[in-house]
């Protein structure tokens, strides 16, 4: 009779720890960022990487999203949140903090970005050998780049260089706004957010984004002149970084940072930039539809555009030297993986 209960009180037990030890494999994660959840990332992106997560976890993550930075803060503080652990995943702008990370910002010089898939695969292959230092403070899940980047402006707009002089253009990142200045405008640097209320009050007489981040601020709606570049370099992009906290991360069993790793990377990076890219068309189609003017710089207007930009990345190279970088190596092997998976 003793050994029964004995038995009983051990088969307890090891049900009971094995409860225990299930638990302990679940986890929750909080996932925040600064769009509203109808814009590209956050539902193209960003709900449908969650959903696969939780998926192929067998239901033992759980991300609960957050966005238009409900857990508080202003965006340019996303990346500390997650450094700390205030969020454990986070989504924004290594560029919000300038100059905090220069080994992205290679990919924000003009004209070196193709396609958004293709730079920002090309950007998570250039970040795995140049950016350890920079990102050492969190887990990186991902990197990448919008689609091609171009002016929206009130009134007549931008149709040649000289009408960037004295232009009031809001920028997103240090280097974007050093381009804007060389090219004569007055740069002015702001979050993504803030700039509908800028253009309606007049602070900015214009900005640069891709089409696609137009529908969700209704910038077609508050400009009236849109500035496109061909060839097949675009203007500018602008560098994102997806980012999970270290601890977080590491405090995961083996099977699950298998999961994470497997939505982490090359791929997922591709993922991000092509859904942006996407939704360019048919957020150009609510300009066109408006009566908006589309301008687009060809020929020997563009060629201007490029030479006059050259000393932006001239000058980024000597700026990398200085702090003991290879800035010549890092543009050039940005540029070949660029073309690498451009073909």
């Amino acid at each position: 009779m003793i050994k029964k209960i004995l038995a009983a009180c051990l088969f307890s037990g090891a049900l009971l720890t094995g409860s225990v030890a299930g638990q302990a494999q679940e986890v929750t994660l909080k996932l925040h960022q600064f769009l509203p959840s109808p814009a590209t990332i956050p539902k193209l992106f960003l709900k449908p990487w969650a959903e696969k997560v939780e998926k192929e976890s067998g239901g033992r993550i759980k991300i609960l999203h957050f966005p238009s930075m409900q857990l508080g803060g202003r965006p340019p503080a996303l990346f500390d949140q997650v450094k700390d652990g205030v969020a454990d995943i986070v989504w924004t702008l290594p560029g919000y903090t300038p100059g905090r990370f220069p080994c992205a910002e290679v990919f924000e010089l003009p004209f070196m970005m193709t396609n958004a898939e293709a730079t920002s695969k090309a950007f998570n292959e250039y970040a795995a050998k140049y950016c350890a230092k920079d990102f050492k403070d969190v887990k990186v899940l991902a990197v990448h780049v919008h689609g091609p980047g171009m002016f929206h402006v009130k009134g007549n707009g931008i149709h040649k260089l000289e009408d960037m002089k004295g232009k009031k253009l809001r920028g997103p990142t240090r280097i974007i706004n050093s381009l804007l200045k060389r090219l004569g405008a007055v740069p002015i640097g702001m979050p993504l957010p803030a700039v509908p209320s800028a253009l309606a009050k007049g602070v900015i007489e214009g900005t640069v984004i891709p089409w696609e981040v137009t529908r969700a601020f209704k910038i077609a709606e508050l400009t009236k002149t849109h500035t496109e570049f061909g060839g097949d370099q675009a203007l500018y992009t602008a560098a994102f970084i997806f980012a999970m906290n270290k601890a977080k991360y590491d405090a995961l069993p083996a099977d699950l940072k298998k999961v994470i790793d497997n939505n982490s990377g090359v791929e997922t990076g591709g993922w991000a930039g092509r859904v942006m890219q996407e939704q360019d068309a048919p957020a150009k189609k609510v300009a066109v539809d408006r009566g908006n003017n589309i301008v687009t710089i060809n020929g020997a207007e563009l060629q201007r555009w490029k030479d006059a930009a050259k000393p932006v990345v001239a000058a980024w190279i000597a700026e990398m030297n200085a702090n003991g970088r290879p800035g010549q190596a890092m543009v050039d092997d940005a540029r070949a993986l660029i073309a690498k998976y451009s073909k």
